[in-house]
């Protein structure tokens, strides 16, 4: 016989089981929802400037600073007292933000300014889909807040709900590049995204619903630990420290990765993805990796960034991508898993995330917007690795007797490290040559005396000093000079015999000029093109093949200055017109310090500014013989200018038997395929050239070019060349669209095409 009390109990459990799967549900496609139109809003704006890695610092900015103003929000509205109001006005909000619905970049703001990116890209996310991500920000510490008011017996500790978002989050990340991206139109996209946030609009409400009709006696349990006091502030400027860190470094390690790759979702959500898993680990019942074990830890991924930073990976896919990403995993573990120690009763919830969230915030507008105007250089990556050797919690020192002579030691070597830079002689030829060893040295020891429990002080003094001999002993040889743009740093080297003068990004050449002859005199007059660019490459080649063609002067379009190296490849009474997305870079390559191109080829050259797709576009109704596309020389490609809508833009300014050659050199990514696809969907033929000089010495690269034109007999001798393979579409590979790309099918066929050869 079934007793009343037995009756209510199992009333009680299905009860408790109804509001754990709807708000867990709920926090699940909020999250999901929330992560994943990042990537997809970003990719969105990328092309208006240029496809630059910075947009998407940018974008982390906005994403932060409006995710603290959700948890705000949320925060302020768990104060009021009525239990249906909170819930009838964030349903409100959710209403009119569908309404802004399906996502798009708000009207008139189209075309960016000539300087100010930063700020306007900021007001372009506010704009655009402000509402609906700050409605979306909200919801995580507010149904966990409802949550706890619903009586259930989880309320007490409701942060296992934090784990399920951050699932969500994880999960709409990391399918993104590896589902979303290469199988629908950002459209597609678009539309499944709006239908899911009809969807959370209803588990919403009815987690609002369950909260209602939750008994009196719920909330009076969940306020029970009322008498428990407020956290310090001394704690909560710890959480804002501890979360400000990792985050900073979220955005640091992203620039540092796609800089040399190129700036695409698949970068982007591969450190943002690791983030996120940090939370969903550090916040479980029963952490899957203990919190001391990532403490042991973090010294050691330390020591590693440091490494790999004295190192370099340029040349190897993996290692960039892997070990500054496992590093970066480790640290913000030991980050996150001091939170999840440290974190309040459920009372004060959501003044924790608020300052979680604030943490956030500071980290994000420290390496993506104060940084980028303050330093010349990426200065921001090892100043947060110091910084996170200050994450480590408080511990007494073992050797307390013995740790005192560590400061004047410390003292000593940094003086012998440092003082061979600025004195020359044999020591510092020593120590340029064996540099990765000593700085790793300097790195391991920094592990080492945190192991062994020294202050945490001498711990980063000692990071300090590793990192600042990566700066004093750079790795490229000769002087190195810096200049930071929106766009990136670009860096000019003077080889150490003086002979050369390189223009750098990241860790691509640019493009680089002879200034003395072997005997070290001078070169006067009219400067050699070299690099990418000498007579007997791909570049060169076609333009001889044009010119030829026509018997004539021939018009050129050059989208990409460089240092200017092409403006040196025109003849007397041809017209070249050069478009430059970056000011700096037009600066340095007119600089005669730098570069002597522009001054002895082109000394009164005006290049467009701005984004090629829209200066381009809007040249006047003249063509050209020859358009040569020139973006893809650094291995970070704006990917807007290499589909079918770009190639119809260059098509549409070609003269009847004119041609386009598109430089795509590149470490990481096969472009070859991707611009023979869009080139054939807009009915042009094209050739592929690859060759290696052989002569790297003499800074005379191998190159990779493609060249399209409607007949063969617009590119001349090249059809008939050995060395030019006329090439059909792949079969099977979808061509590129404003609408679609596939950044990770790319790089798998760049991996598999080296595994070939």
């Amino acid at each position: 016989m079934t007793t009343p009390s037995h009756e209510a109990g199992s009333r009680t459990g299905s009860r408790n089981r109804l509001v754990l799967v709807v708000y867990t549900a709920a926090i699940f496609t909020s999250a999901l929802l929330l992560f994943s139109v990042q990537p997809l809003f970003t990719k969105m704006v990328l092309p208006r400037l240029g496809g630059s890695p910075a947009v998407w610092s940018v974008a982390m900015v906005f994403f932060q600073s409006l995710l603290l103003g959700g948890y705000a929000y949320a925060h302020y509205l768990m104060k009021l007292r009525n239990r249906a109001l909170p819930v009838a006005i964030h349903l409100a909000l959710l209403v009119v933000a569908m309404l802004t619905l399906p996502l798009s970049i708000a009207s008139g703001w189209g075309e960016p300014p000539s300087s100010g990116y930063a700020f306007w890209l900021l007001a372009l996310f506010a704009v655009s889909i402000g509402l609906p991500f700050v409605a979306l920000a909200a919801n995580n510490p507010l149904l966990q807040a409802w949550f706890v008011r619903t009586g259930h017996p989880d309320g007490p500790d409701p942060y296992f709900l934090y784990a399920s978002s951050n699932i969500g989050s994880f999960l709409a990340l990391l399918s993104y590049p590896v589902l979303l991206e290469p199988m629908l139109t950002l459209r597609a996209q678009n539309l499944l995204w709006t239908g899911g946030y009809g969807l959370l609009i209803v588990l919403i409400a009815g987690c609002g619903v369950l909260l209602l009709r939750s008994p009196p006696i719920a909330i009076a349990v969940a306020a029970s630990d009322a008498e428990r006091p407020a956290p310090a502030w001394t704690q909560r400027l710890r959480w804002i420290f501890l979360a400000a860190v990792p985050s900073g470094l979220l955005i640091a390690v992203t620039a540092h990765i796609s800089t040399d790759v190129a700036a695409a979702p698949l970068l982007w959500v591969l450190p943002l993805s690791l983030y996120l898993l940090t939370w969903v680990l550090v916040f479980q019942s029963r952490p899957l990796l203990p919190h001391r074990w990532m403490l042991a830890l973090q010294p050691l991924a330390i020591a590693g960034v440091i490494i790999l930073l004295a190192v370099g990976g340029e040349q190897n896919l993996l290692l960039t991508l892997g070990g500054h990403q496992l590093c970066f995993f480790v640290i913000a573990m030991s980050c996150h898993g001091e939170l999840a120690r440290t974190r309040p009763a459920s009372r004060y919830l959501t003044g924790f995330y608020v300052a979680l969230s604030f943490g956030g915030m500071v980290g994000g507008l420290f390496a993506g917007l104060i940084a980028p105007f303050t330093f010349s250089w990426i200065a921001e990556y090892p100043i947060l690795i110091a910084l996170a050797a200050l994450c480590r919690p408080p511990r007494d020192e073992l050797w307390p007797l013995w740790s005192r002579w560590y400061w004047p030691v410390l003292a000593v070597v940094a003086v012998a490290m440092v003082a061979p830079a600025y004195s020359g002689g044999t020591l510092l030829s020593w120590l340029d040559g064996h540099r990765v060893w000593v700085i790793g040295a300097v790195a391991v020891l920094a592990a080492l005396i945190a192991l062994v429990r020294l202050n945490r002080w001498k711990v980063a003094a000692t990071v300090v000093l590793a990192l600042a001999m990566i700066r004093i002993y750079p790795a490229d040889d000769g002087r190195v000079e810096t200049v930071r743009s929106f766009f990136g740093v670009h860096k000019i080297v003077v080889t150490p015999s003086g002979q050369y003068h390189v223009l750098m990004h990241g860790t691509t050449i640019h493009g680089a000029e002879r200034v003395l002859n072997n005997d070290g005199t001078p070169i006067s007059g009219r400067p050699e093109p070299i690099s990418y660019y000498h007579r007997d490459g791909g570049i060169g080649q076609a333009i001889a093949a044009v010119r030829a063609r026509k018997g004539g002067p021939i018009r050129v379009a050059v989208i990409g200055l460089g240092s200017g190296t092409l403006t040196c490849a025109s003849q007397p009474g041809e017209n070249w017109r050069f478009f430059e997305i970056d000011q700096s870079m037009v600066d340095t390559a007119k600089d005669p310090k730098y570069f002597t191109f522009i001054r002895n080829c082109e000394p009164n050259l005006k290049p467009v500014i701005g984004d090629a797709r829209l200066t381009f576009a809007r040249e006047p109704d003249q063509t050209y013989d020859l358009i040569i596309v020139d973006a893809y020389s650094s291995d970070a490609i704006p990917i807007h200018l290499a589909t079918m809508e770009a190639m119809k833009i260059y098509k549409d300014k070609l003269a009847p038997h004119g041609a386009v050659v598109m430089h795509v050199s590149n470490r990481h990514l096969e472009l070859a395929s991707v611009v023979v696809g869009i080139a054939d969907a807009n009915g042009l033929k094209s050739w592929v050239y690859n060759e290696d000089s052989g002569r790297d010495d003499e800074y005379i690269f191998a190159t990779n070019v493609v060249v399209s034109a409607r007949d063969d007999a617009d590119v001349g001798a090249l059809a008939s060349s050995d060395k030019w393979a006329l090439t059909d579409p792949t079969k099977g590979q979808r061509v590129w669209t404003d609408d679609y790309s596939n950044i990770l099918g790319a790089v798998w066929r760049r991996l598999r095409d080296g595994e070939d050869q």
